[in-house]
């Protein structure tokens, strides 16, 4: 219950700061004694957690009204760390919407690739990659196979197993918020 409840405050937080860079508009509001002045968003958006350690993230940032939400399955195959694909689901009209791929862990950066590249064939052009802890074989991988698409990481440690995994890291995400 610790790890859940820390993934999803971290989770806002790396929502507030991917917020930072998203376009807004200014538009007249009206609250009971007067009007005034503020800022919308001028495009949907869209969550796509990667399964199942993504799950995470989405339920800490599911208070940003109006979000909807997508889906990548993807595992690791154990012997070659590269991902297979099993799912994936997107409402429709990426293409106008704020997207963010979502995963606890930025580690080969194989799965990012493979969930990114997913999503720009379903139609997303506005995107960004939102994660804890990344590494920097991992943001190497993500930025050579997308340099369009920002990272936001909320600590990047120095390096990566012989297994793959984030070293000293979290260990397997999933695992920890399911209890598996």
């Amino acid at each position: 219950m610790e790890f859940r409840a820390a993934l999803h405050r971290l989770a806002l937080l790396l929502l507030m700061e991917a917020a930072r860079s998203w376009e807004s508009e200014r538009s007249e509001m009206q609250s009971p004694l007067a009007a005034f002045g503020g800022t919308v968003l001028p495009r949907p958006v869209v969550l796509v957690p990667i399964l199942r350690a993504g799950l995470g993230l989405l339920e800490g940032m599911l208070p940003l009204p109006h979000a909807s939400t997508g889906h990548v399955g993807l595992y690791r195959d154990p012997g070659t760390l590269r991902p297979v694909q099993y799912y994936r689901r997107f409402p429709a009209a990426l293409s106008e919407a704020q997207v963010l791929v979502l995963d606890p862990m930025l580690a080969t950066g194989h799965s990012a690739v493979e969930a990114i590249t997913s999503v720009k064939k379903a139609g997303a052009t506005r995107l960004q990659f939102i994660c804890v802890l990344a590494c920097p074989p991992g943001i190497a991988e993500l930025q050579r196979a997308h340099p369009d698409v920002p990272i936001v990481a909320g600590a990047v440690d120095p390096k990566l197993s012989d297994k793959g995994y984030i070293v000293p890291g979290l260990g397997d995400a999933g695992d920890r918020y399911f209890g598996t």
